[in-house]
Protein backbone atom coordinates (compact mmCIF):
# COMPACT_ATOMS: atom_id res chain seq x y z
CA UNK A 1 0.00 0.00 0.00
CA UNK A 2 1.28 3.44 -0.87
CA UNK A 3 -0.45 5.71 1.61
CA UNK A 4 0.89 8.72 -0.28
CA UNK A 5 -1.74 9.24 -3.00
CA UNK A 6 -3.15 12.76 -2.80
CA UNK A 7 -6.82 12.01 -3.21
CA UNK A 8 -7.71 15.70 -3.08
CA UNK A 9 -5.81 16.27 -6.31
CA UNK A 10 -7.33 13.20 -7.93
CA UNK A 11 -10.83 14.11 -6.76
CA UNK A 12 -10.41 17.54 -8.27
CA UNK A 13 -9.23 15.86 -11.45
CA UNK A 14 -12.39 13.72 -11.52
CA UNK A 15 -14.46 16.91 -11.68
CA UNK A 16 -12.29 18.05 -14.59
CA UNK A 17 -12.80 14.77 -16.42
CA UNK A 18 -16.55 14.99 -15.96
CA UNK A 19 -16.47 18.50 -17.39
CA UNK A 20 -14.42 17.38 -20.38
CA UNK A 21 -16.86 14.57 -21.07
CA UNK A 22 -19.58 17.12 -21.68
CA UNK A 23 -17.48 19.05 -24.20
CA UNK A 24 -17.48 18.07 -27.91
CA UNK A 25 -14.49 15.92 -28.79
CA UNK A 26 -13.03 18.48 -31.20
CA UNK A 27 -13.03 21.09 -28.43
CA UNK A 28 -11.11 19.05 -25.88
CA UNK A 29 -7.54 19.92 -24.96
CA UNK A 30 -4.61 18.22 -26.64
CA UNK A 31 -2.80 15.26 -25.15
CA UNK A 32 -0.37 16.15 -22.38
CA UNK A 33 1.99 13.25 -21.65
CA UNK A 34 4.13 13.06 -18.52
CA UNK A 35 7.19 10.84 -18.97
CA UNK A 36 8.45 10.03 -15.48
CA UNK A 37 11.72 8.31 -14.54
CA UNK A 38 12.08 6.02 -11.56
CA UNK A 39 14.81 8.22 -10.07
CA UNK A 40 17.99 10.07 -11.00
CA UNK A 41 20.13 8.06 -13.43
CA UNK A 42 21.97 8.84 -16.67
CA UNK A 43 20.14 5.97 -18.40
CA UNK A 44 17.05 8.19 -18.57
CA UNK A 45 18.76 11.14 -20.29
CA UNK A 46 17.48 10.27 -23.80
CA UNK A 47 13.93 10.58 -22.48
CA UNK A 48 14.22 14.35 -22.41
CA UNK A 49 15.19 14.45 -26.07
CA UNK A 50 12.42 11.98 -26.89
CA UNK A 51 9.81 14.12 -25.07
CA UNK A 52 10.79 17.19 -27.06
CA UNK A 53 10.78 15.26 -30.35
CA UNK A 54 7.41 13.56 -29.87
CA UNK A 55 5.87 16.87 -28.84
CA UNK A 56 7.17 18.44 -32.06
CA UNK A 57 6.14 15.55 -34.26
CA UNK A 58 2.68 14.99 -32.77
CA UNK A 59 1.70 18.54 -31.85
CA UNK A 60 1.13 17.54 -28.25
CA UNK A 61 2.65 18.57 -24.95
CA UNK A 62 5.18 16.18 -23.43
CA UNK A 63 7.39 16.65 -20.41
CA UNK A 64 10.14 14.54 -18.89
CA UNK A 65 10.49 14.56 -15.11
CA UNK A 66 12.85 12.86 -12.66
CA UNK A 67 12.12 12.36 -8.94
CA UNK A 68 14.85 13.60 -6.63
CA UNK A 69 15.46 10.06 -5.34
CA UNK A 70 14.61 6.45 -6.12
CA UNK A 71 11.62 6.55 -3.82
CA UNK A 72 8.11 5.37 -4.69
CA UNK A 73 6.48 8.05 -2.60
CA UNK A 74 8.42 10.79 -4.39
CA UNK A 75 7.51 9.38 -7.79
CA UNK A 76 3.84 9.19 -6.81
CA UNK A 77 3.88 12.76 -5.52
CA UNK A 78 5.43 13.94 -8.80
CA UNK A 79 2.74 12.17 -10.81
CA UNK A 80 0.00 13.68 -8.64
CA UNK A 81 1.48 17.14 -9.18
CA UNK A 82 1.65 16.64 -12.94
CA UNK A 83 -1.97 15.46 -12.99
CA UNK A 84 -2.92 18.57 -11.08
CA UNK A 85 -1.23 20.59 -13.83
CA UNK A 86 -3.43 18.98 -16.45
CA UNK A 87 -1.32 16.11 -17.75
CA UNK A 88 -3.68 13.45 -19.00
CA UNK A 89 -1.40 10.52 -19.92
CA UNK A 90 1.51 9.00 -18.01
CA UNK A 91 4.44 6.88 -19.21
CA UNK A 92 6.70 5.85 -16.37
CA UNK A 93 9.49 3.60 -15.21
CA UNK A 94 7.86 1.77 -12.28
CA UNK A 95 9.23 2.73 -8.91
CA UNK A 96 8.09 -0.68 -7.72
CA UNK A 97 6.84 -3.62 -9.78
CA UNK A 98 3.77 -4.08 -7.54
CA UNK A 99 3.46 -0.84 -5.59
CA UNK A 100 3.25 1.38 -8.68
CA UNK A 101 0.00 -0.33 -9.66
CA UNK A 102 -1.85 1.55 -6.92
CA UNK A 103 -1.36 5.00 -8.41
CA UNK A 104 -1.87 3.66 -11.93
CA UNK A 105 -5.21 2.36 -10.72
CA UNK A 106 -6.10 5.82 -9.46
CA UNK A 107 -5.21 7.28 -12.85
CA UNK A 108 -7.23 4.64 -14.67
CA UNK A 109 -10.27 5.46 -12.55
CA UNK A 110 -10.14 8.96 -14.00
CA UNK A 111 -9.58 7.82 -17.60
CA UNK A 112 -5.92 8.77 -17.64
CA UNK A 113 -4.08 6.14 -19.72
CA UNK A 114 -0.72 4.90 -18.52
CA UNK A 115 2.14 2.78 -19.77
CA UNK A 116 5.09 1.15 -18.05
CA UNK A 117 8.27 1.85 -20.02
CA UNK A 118 11.70 0.39 -19.36
CA UNK A 119 10.30 -2.13 -16.86
CA UNK A 120 6.93 -3.74 -16.22
CA UNK A 121 4.49 -3.66 -13.34
CA UNK A 122 3.20 -6.99 -12.12
CA UNK A 123 -0.14 -8.40 -13.22
CA UNK A 124 -2.89 -7.50 -12.68
CA UNK A 125 -1.94 -3.99 -13.74
CA UNK A 126 -3.82 -0.88 -14.89
CA UNK A 127 -0.98 -0.06 -17.31
CA UNK A 128 -2.25 -0.43 -20.88
CA UNK A 129 1.00 -2.00 -21.98
CA UNK A 130 4.63 -2.48 -21.01
CA UNK A 131 7.28 -1.36 -23.47
CA UNK A 132 10.88 -2.27 -22.84
CA UNK A 133 13.85 -4.46 -23.54
CA UNK A 134 13.30 -8.18 -23.17
CA UNK A 135 15.89 -8.06 -20.41
CA UNK A 136 16.05 -11.82 -19.95
CA UNK A 137 16.82 -12.37 -23.63
CA UNK A 138 19.30 -9.48 -23.64
CA UNK A 139 21.21 -10.72 -20.59
CA UNK A 140 21.18 -14.29 -21.93
CA UNK A 141 22.66 -13.12 -25.24
CA UNK A 142 25.18 -10.93 -23.44
CA UNK A 143 26.31 -13.91 -21.37
CA UNK A 144 26.64 -15.98 -24.54
CA UNK A 145 28.85 -13.27 -26.05
CA UNK A 146 31.06 -13.28 -22.95
CA UNK A 147 31.32 -17.06 -22.99
CA UNK A 148 32.32 -16.98 -26.67
CA UNK A 149 34.96 -14.31 -25.97
CA UNK A 150 36.28 -16.50 -23.11
CA UNK A 151 36.78 -19.38 -25.52
CA UNK A 152 33.85 -21.31 -24.12
CA UNK A 153 35.21 -22.00 -20.65
CA UNK A 154 36.08 -20.30 -17.40
CA UNK A 155 34.63 -18.24 -14.58
CA UNK A 156 32.21 -15.32 -14.94
CA UNK A 157 31.55 -12.43 -12.58
CA UNK A 158 28.18 -10.70 -12.96
CA UNK A 159 27.77 -7.12 -11.77
CA UNK A 160 24.24 -5.74 -11.86
CA UNK A 161 21.76 -3.14 -10.62
CA UNK A 162 19.26 -2.46 -7.88
CA UNK A 163 17.30 -5.41 -6.58
CA UNK A 164 14.31 -3.06 -6.38
CA UNK A 165 14.44 -2.79 -10.19
CA UNK A 166 12.00 -5.34 -11.61
CA UNK A 167 14.57 -6.22 -14.28
CA UNK A 168 17.48 -7.18 -12.04
CA UNK A 169 16.40 -10.67 -10.99
CA UNK A 170 15.47 -11.50 -14.58
CA UNK A 171 19.00 -10.60 -15.63
CA UNK A 172 20.57 -12.64 -12.84
CA UNK A 173 18.50 -15.66 -13.84
CA UNK A 174 19.34 -15.24 -17.54
CA UNK A 175 23.11 -15.06 -17.02
CA UNK A 176 22.99 -18.12 -14.82
CA UNK A 177 20.89 -20.00 -17.39
CA UNK A 178 23.36 -19.19 -20.18
CA UNK A 179 26.27 -20.40 -18.07
CA UNK A 180 24.42 -23.58 -17.11
CA UNK A 181 24.18 -24.52 -20.79
CA UNK A 182 27.96 -24.72 -21.23
CA UNK A 183 30.15 -27.30 -19.51
CA UNK A 184 33.16 -25.70 -17.90
CA UNK A 185 31.53 -22.28 -17.40
CA UNK A 186 30.57 -21.07 -13.94
CA UNK A 187 29.18 -17.84 -12.53
CA UNK A 188 31.39 -17.48 -9.48
CA UNK A 189 30.05 -14.16 -8.23
CA UNK A 190 26.94 -11.99 -8.58
CA UNK A 191 27.16 -8.52 -7.08
CA UNK A 192 23.90 -6.55 -7.18
CA UNK A 193 22.60 -3.26 -5.73
CA UNK A 194 25.58 -1.33 -7.10
CA UNK A 195 24.07 0.93 -9.77
CA UNK A 196 25.62 4.12 -8.39
CA UNK A 197 29.12 5.48 -9.09
CA UNK A 198 30.89 5.15 -5.72
CA UNK A 199 29.17 1.91 -4.78
CA UNK A 200 29.99 0.29 -8.11
CA UNK A 201 33.60 1.49 -8.06
CA UNK A 202 34.22 0.22 -4.54
CA UNK A 203 32.48 -3.13 -4.97
CA UNK A 204 34.06 -4.00 -8.30
CA UNK A 205 37.52 -2.77 -7.37
CA UNK A 206 37.45 -4.81 -4.16
CA UNK A 207 36.25 -7.92 -5.97
CA UNK A 208 38.82 -7.65 -8.74
CA UNK A 209 41.63 -7.09 -6.23
CA UNK A 210 40.61 -10.21 -4.35
CA UNK A 211 39.51 -12.54 -7.15
CA UNK A 212 40.57 -10.95 -10.45
CA UNK A 213 43.00 -13.78 -11.11
CA UNK A 214 40.12 -16.27 -10.98
CA UNK A 215 37.90 -14.41 -13.45
CA UNK A 216 37.87 -15.10 -17.19
CA UNK A 217 34.84 -13.04 -18.10
CA UNK A 218 32.68 -10.20 -16.80
CA UNK A 219 29.12 -9.37 -17.69
CA UNK A 220 27.50 -6.20 -16.44
CA UNK A 221 23.76 -5.68 -16.74
CA UNK A 222 23.40 -2.16 -15.39
CA UNK A 223 24.86 1.22 -16.33
CA UNK A 224 27.17 2.07 -13.41
CA UNK A 225 28.61 -1.43 -13.04
CA UNK A 226 29.44 -1.29 -16.76
CA UNK A 227 31.35 1.95 -16.29
CA UNK A 228 33.14 0.74 -13.15
CA UNK A 229 34.08 -2.65 -14.60
CA UNK A 230 35.44 -1.08 -17.79
CA UNK A 231 37.53 1.32 -15.70
CA UNK A 232 38.81 -1.54 -13.57
CA UNK A 233 39.89 -3.53 -16.63
CA UNK A 234 41.57 -0.46 -18.10
CA UNK A 235 43.49 0.15 -14.87
CA UNK A 236 44.66 -3.44 -14.50
CA UNK A 237 45.34 -4.00 -18.21
CA UNK A 238 42.90 -6.87 -18.08
CA UNK A 239 43.33 -7.92 -21.69
CA UNK A 240 42.87 -11.58 -20.76
CA UNK A 241 39.44 -10.93 -19.24
CA UNK A 242 36.47 -10.81 -21.61
CA UNK A 243 33.71 -8.32 -20.86
CA UNK A 244 30.29 -7.41 -22.21
CA UNK A 245 28.47 -4.41 -20.75
CA UNK A 246 25.11 -2.78 -21.28
CA UNK A 247 23.87 0.58 -22.58
CA UNK A 248 25.85 3.50 -23.91
CA UNK A 249 27.86 5.19 -21.18
CA UNK A 250 30.61 7.19 -22.95
CA UNK A 251 33.34 5.53 -20.87
CA UNK A 252 32.02 2.08 -21.82
CA UNK A 253 31.83 2.90 -25.54
CA UNK A 254 35.36 4.30 -25.41
CA UNK A 255 36.59 1.11 -23.75
CA UNK A 256 35.00 -0.92 -26.55
CA UNK A 257 36.67 1.24 -29.20
CA UNK A 258 40.00 0.79 -27.39
CA UNK A 259 39.60 -2.99 -27.34
CA UNK A 260 39.36 -3.23 -23.56
CA UNK A 261 35.71 -4.34 -23.58
CA UNK A 262 34.28 -6.74 -26.17
CA UNK A 263 30.91 -5.02 -26.62
CA UNK A 264 27.67 -3.82 -25.11
CA UNK A 265 24.06 -4.92 -25.20
CA UNK A 266 22.03 -2.01 -26.50
CA UNK A 267 18.77 -0.84 -24.99
CA UNK A 268 16.86 1.68 -27.08
CA UNK A 269 16.11 4.08 -24.24
CA UNK A 270 15.10 6.87 -26.62
CA UNK A 271 12.50 4.65 -28.32
CA UNK A 272 10.89 3.76 -25.00
CA UNK A 273 9.92 7.36 -24.25
CA UNK A 274 9.13 8.42 -27.80
CA UNK A 275 6.91 5.49 -28.73
CA UNK A 276 5.44 5.27 -25.23
CA UNK A 277 4.19 8.86 -25.50
CA UNK A 278 3.13 8.35 -29.13
CA UNK A 279 1.03 5.29 -28.19
CA UNK A 280 -0.67 7.09 -25.32
CA UNK A 281 -1.58 9.95 -27.65
CA UNK A 282 -3.15 7.41 -30.02
CA UNK A 283 -5.17 6.01 -27.11
CA UNK A 284 -6.48 9.47 -26.33
CA UNK A 285 -7.46 9.81 -29.99
CA UNK A 286 -9.64 6.70 -29.68
CA UNK A 287 -7.27 3.88 -30.61
CA UNK A 288 -7.40 0.60 -28.69
CA UNK A 289 -4.87 -2.19 -28.37
CA UNK A 290 -5.54 -5.38 -30.29
CA UNK A 291 -5.82 -8.62 -28.38
CA UNK A 292 -4.23 -10.46 -31.32
CA UNK A 293 -1.21 -8.16 -31.57
CA UNK A 294 2.19 -9.89 -31.38
CA UNK A 295 2.57 -9.39 -27.63
CA UNK A 296 5.66 -10.99 -26.14
CA UNK A 297 4.51 -13.20 -23.28
CA UNK A 298 6.57 -12.66 -20.13
CA UNK A 299 6.34 -13.68 -16.50
CA UNK A 300 5.14 -10.19 -15.55
CA UNK A 301 2.64 -9.04 -18.14
CA UNK A 302 0.60 -10.29 -21.09
CA UNK A 303 0.95 -6.99 -22.96
CA UNK A 304 4.67 -6.60 -23.43
CA UNK A 305 6.21 -4.92 -26.46
CA UNK A 306 9.90 -5.65 -26.99
CA UNK A 307 11.86 -2.53 -27.90
CA UNK A 308 14.66 -4.71 -29.23
CA UNK A 309 18.29 -5.23 -28.33
CA UNK A 310 21.51 -6.02 -30.13
CA UNK A 311 25.15 -6.70 -29.40
CA UNK A 312 27.22 -3.68 -30.41
CA UNK A 313 30.97 -4.05 -30.74
CA UNK A 314 34.02 -2.56 -32.38
CA UNK A 315 33.48 0.20 -34.91
CA UNK A 316 29.68 0.06 -34.50
CA UNK A 317 29.83 2.00 -31.24
CA UNK A 318 30.71 5.21 -33.10
CA UNK A 319 27.23 5.17 -34.64
CA UNK A 320 25.39 4.00 -31.51
CA UNK A 321 23.03 6.99 -31.18
CA UNK A 322 22.26 7.00 -34.89
CA UNK A 323 21.45 3.29 -34.81
CA UNK A 324 19.05 3.78 -31.90
CA UNK A 325 17.22 6.73 -33.52
CA UNK A 326 16.85 4.86 -36.80
CA UNK A 327 15.50 1.80 -35.00
CA UNK A 328 13.00 3.97 -33.10
CA UNK A 329 11.75 5.58 -36.30
CA UNK A 330 11.36 2.22 -37.99
CA UNK A 331 9.38 0.80 -35.08
CA UNK A 332 7.17 3.86 -34.77
CA UNK A 333 6.30 3.72 -38.46
CA UNK A 334 4.55 0.37 -38.08
CA UNK A 335 3.47 0.59 -34.45
CA UNK A 336 -0.19 1.56 -34.84
CA UNK A 337 -0.83 -0.93 -37.62
CA UNK A 338 0.80 -3.74 -35.64
CA UNK A 339 -0.62 -3.17 -32.18
CA UNK A 340 -3.74 -1.00 -32.41
CA UNK A 341 -7.15 -0.51 -33.93
CA UNK A 342 -7.77 3.16 -34.63
CA UNK A 343 -10.86 5.08 -35.80
CA UNK A 344 -10.89 5.91 -39.48
CA UNK A 345 -9.98 9.48 -40.31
Amino acid sequence: MLGNVNRAILSALMVGVATLAAVPADAQSDTKVAIVAGGPHPWFEPWGEAAAKVAEDRGIEATFRVPAAWDLGQQNAMIESLVGQGFNAVALFPGDASGTNAILGELSAFDIPSAAIGACTNEPTPALFCFGTDVYASAFQGAQEVIAAMGGQGNIAHFTGWLSDPNTQLRIDAVQAAADEVDGVEVIQVIADIDAPEIADEAISAFMAAQGNNVNGIITTAWMPSVAAAASLRAMDGEDIAMVGIDAAPALLEAIQDGIVDGTMSQNTYALAYIGAYALDLVRQGCTFRDDAPWLKTSQTTRFIDSGTQFVSGDEVADYDKLMREAAAEMQAGFAETYMDCPEG
